[in-house]
């Protein structure tokens, strides 16, 4: 038992101290964006020389990769060519590995795109090898484009994004990559849009910023940006033996010696997971894909010639998504520190008092980080820091689906490439439970059951915490609990609707059909 105990608290320490780090990180970051904020922000005369520079706009094609997207797909074609851009200079690939009626419904509004002169086409595949990576790199062999964007289904591209975008490749022939701000459309929807809606610009409005505007590696975030063919080209173009293939081309671009711009004011609206499960899918991809490119592309990092603050930023942004795991471990081994913590005496006392401290000035970095992010972009930010313990709780609640995450991908588990579906929500009139007719289905696996074990874990942390008078463990333990019971539940309950709706679909076709062989 002794051994248990000093074990646990090794690894509880050490757990602390890693934590810390990424916790101490964001401050860094919120540091750097007050210092190199103005580096990101569009300059009108700035623009004006540029676009003298270039003399003449260059042809520019934007691809819309899409899967199933029955419900977004015409939101996003009639977004894109409102786009402002001359006629003759730009071209539109629609990419759809479609399933199902989508590719239908896309090929009657590229038709009618086409009767009006617009250069649009639909570029339809069968094998869906390689998924959106494969799409991409298939597609950009028959664009004309000598630039390329990218918007996913969910996105409504801004109708000033290449005015913007375009001329800031001619500041100098290394930029690779311009990246642009991610909007929401459904902030507002509910509990879980309106935390999520903090993350992305905690990430957008700060974390771009720190690392676009002071030099260091930033990454394109999979749409809502544009790229130089050439550089697609020169770092080894689009790979899908990661779920992030553009995190991936990212830091392969940059080991080449591409440089990235980060425009903060140009702002894309997209779609935010209206469900627990779509979201959690979502948050599995972006975790293990970035933790596939750590394993990929770290070691290549380390042996190069860049500064070291480069390198460690470089190497702490691919392994950000680490800190849930660390979660699951700070959790796991707070219950038996604190039941063995009496045979320390007064140096348990101090050990666990220094540990709370230092988890405290690590969880206070990425609330300073949001903070911060709110108080920029709105005016009334102070009514939405309200949001902010919903971002804690779903933060903390997806743990344990991105520690499995984490774990597939140091070991090298495959697995399927999971598409997080867009249904048009966009108000509080839209109903999920509605348009579950086209949502691809995404299997209850044992995930929610280990979600609640953690949940219940945690409670008995706080029992145990209240009865040795530890209670500093406390309202930690009441975050993690909430999370784990919210994310838990909300996935059985998702999935118990969607099957009955997909049920009621079921039905309603089978009594179509029935009906039409009666007439």
């Amino acid at each position: 038992m002794d051994a248990l105990f000093v074990i646990s608290l090794i690894i509880y320490i050490l757990d602390i101290i890693v934590l810390f780090y990424y916790g101490i990180h964001c401050f860094v970051m919120v540091r750097l964006f007050f210092k190199y904020r103005k580096n990101c922000e569009t300059d009108a005369g700035r623009l004006e020389e540029l676009k003298a520079k270039m003399k003449v706009w260059p042809r520019v094609t934007i691809q819309l990769p899409m899967f199933n997207e029955y419900y977004v797909a015409e939101r996003l074609i009639d977004t894109t060519m409102k786009v402002r851009y001359p006629k003759n200079k730009l071209e539109v690939q629609v990419l759809d590995d479609s399933t199902d009626e989508t590719t239908d419904l896309v090929r009657k509004k590229v038709a009618a795109y086409r009767k009006k002169g617009y250069d649009i086409k639909l570029i339809h595949r069968v094998n869906r090898q390689g998924h959106k990576a494969g799409a991409l790199k298939e597609a950009q062999e028959v664009a004309k484009g000598e630039f390329v964007a990218i918007f996913d289904a969910d996105f409504m591209p801004a109708e000033d994004f290449l005015e913007k975008t375009v001329p800031y490749f001619y500041e100098a022939d290394d930029i690779g990559m311009v990246q642009t701000r991610w909007g929401h459309i459904n902030a507002d929807y509910s509990i879980l849009t309106k935390g999520q809606s903090l993350g992305i610009d905690g990430h957008f409005t700060i974390e771009q910023i720190a690392r676009g505007g002071s030099g260091l590696w930033m990454n394109f975030n999979g749409t809502a940006g544009i790229w130089r063919k050439t550089c697609i080209y020169d770092a080894g173009n689009w790979s899908a033996d990661t779920l992030t293939e553009d995190f991936d081309l990212s830091y392969r671009a940059e080991l080449k010696g591409w440089r990235f711009k980060y425009i903060v004011d140009v702002v894309n609206p997209a779609e935010l997971p209206a469900t627990v499960t779509a979201y959690k899918s979502q948050q599995f991809r972006w975790c293990k894909g970035s933790i596939q490119t750590t394993v990929k592309l770290a070691p290549t990092i380390f042996r190069t010639d860049l500064s070291w603050p480069v390198k460690l930023e470089a190497l702490t942004h691919l392994t950000n998504y680490m800190v849930h795991p660390l979660m699951v471990i700070n959790i796991l081994a707070t219950l038996p520190v604190l039941y063995f913590s009496e045979r320390l005496g007064n140096l348990s006392d101090a050990v666990i008092g220094i540990s709370a401290v230092f988890f405290s000035l690590g969880t206070f970095g990425p609330i300073a980080m949001y903070l911060v992010s709110q108080k920029v972009l709105y005016n009334r930010w102070a009514n939405r820091l309200a949001w902010m313990p919903i971002l804690t709780m779903i933060g903390t609640g997806i743990a344990v689906s991105n520690t499995r995450a984490v774990w597939q991908a140091l070991t090298g588990k495959k697995s399927a490439f999971i598409r997080t579906p867009k249904l048009r929500i966009e108000g509080q009139k839209d109903k999920v439970a509605e348009r579950m007719k086209y949502a691809a289905h995404v299997k209850l696996d044992k995930t929610p059951f280990l979600e609640f074990f953690m949940g219940v874990y945690a409670l008995v942390i706080i029992y145990t915490a209240f009865n040795f008078n530890r209670t500093m463990f406390v309202p930690f333990m009441v975050m993690y609990a909430c999370g784990f019971f919210y994310i838990s539940f909300a996935s059985f309950f998702e999935n118990f609707k969607e099957m009955r709706a997909k049920k009621q679909f079921a039905m309603a076709s089978a009594l179509s059909v029935v009906a039409q062989k009666a007439e």
